[in-house]
């Protein structure tokens, strides 16, 4: 009986023990934070390759919410996320000075160009002048596809746009055309339509739909796409999480996080490169 009875108790004690562990590994499990950022970063298959790396390090997984960056901001305005990665510098410090964000760091950059189709009809191909094509664009009223999402993409093509003196708004659903798609979805369109856009490199070169579109303008220094990462202000939503946020940020721009960036490639060739700065910009 008291053998029964001591199997018994120590069978129960393996059990809670068993239980606790899992329910340790459990909790270890769910430990993440939440990263609004861009399509072109996710679309790229960026994030599949450098996250795994930082949670392997930390334990801490990072969900990614992958929208245009100016949904990204808004969703992390509303609280919707730990951690900012995104690419249009005037509205990133305008987050961080209305109190949403508590610094901006760059962290990285690639460039845009402008795409188009081989019988390149406007006859672009190797102009240096970006603004220049995009006034030959309108001229001729050849077709382009924009965004139309509000997203760093779209709020660069739309500077472009205005240094050109050309009024798009009022042209919607002439010769341009907008999307209100990711950058992929765009891409699609244009390929379909024989058209002209403005799109990331790393998107470009990682798109396997691309049919006949190709690079017609490149390395304008007005092309240049610089990244940067922002922790959403606990001060005002006191539910995110900022020490693994934080952690993460220190990461990426750390010389570990700094070397996974740039062993990000596509078809051999890096598609972003590092840019931390010592300081918050």
């Amino acid at each position: 009986m008291g053998g029964k009875f001591f199997a018994g108790v120590m069978l129960l004690l393996a059990s809670a023990i068993l239980g606790s562990a899992v329910g340790g590994a459990a909790i270890a499990a769910e430990r993440f934070i939440l990263l609004q950022s861009t399509t072109s970063t996710e679309n790229s298959g960026f994030f599949r390759e450098v996250l795994p790396k930082f949670t392997a390090k930390t334990g801490i997984e990072v969900r990614v919410v992958a929208v245009g960056t100016g949904q990204a901001i808004k969703n992390a305005m509303n609280g919707d996320g730990d951690v900012l990665l995104v690419h249009d510098r005037a509205a990133e410090e305008k987050f961080v000075s209305d109190g949403y964000g508590t610094a901006r760091f760059d962290v990285m950059y690639n460039d845009y160009l402008l795409a188009g189709p081989s019988t390149d009809p406007v006859g672009i191909a190797g102009e240096k002048d970006i603004v220049a094509a995009f006034r030959k664009i309108s001229t001729a009223g050849s077709p382009f596809v924009s965004r139309g999402d509000d997203s760093g993409t779209h709020k660069a093509e739309l500077r472009l746009w205005k240094e050109a003196n050309v009024d798009v708004k009022s042209l919607s659903g002439t010769w341009y055309r907008e999307a209100g798609q990711g950058m992929g979805a765009t891409l699609n369109v244009a390929a379909g339509m024989n058209a002209y856009v403005l799109t990331a490199r790393t998107t470009l070169s990682s798109f396997k739909n691309r049919r006949d579109l190709t690079v017609m303008v490149e390395g304008d220094p007005r092309l240049f796409n610089p990244y940067s990462i922002i922790l959403v202000n606990p001060k005002k939503h006191p539910h995110v999480k900022a020490a693994d946020g934080q952690s993460f940020i220190d990461w990426m721009l750390s010389a570990e996080g700094q070397a996974a960036i740039a062993d990000f490639k596509i078809d051999g060739q890096t598609v972003y490169f590092p840019d931390a700065k010592s300081q918050p910009r």
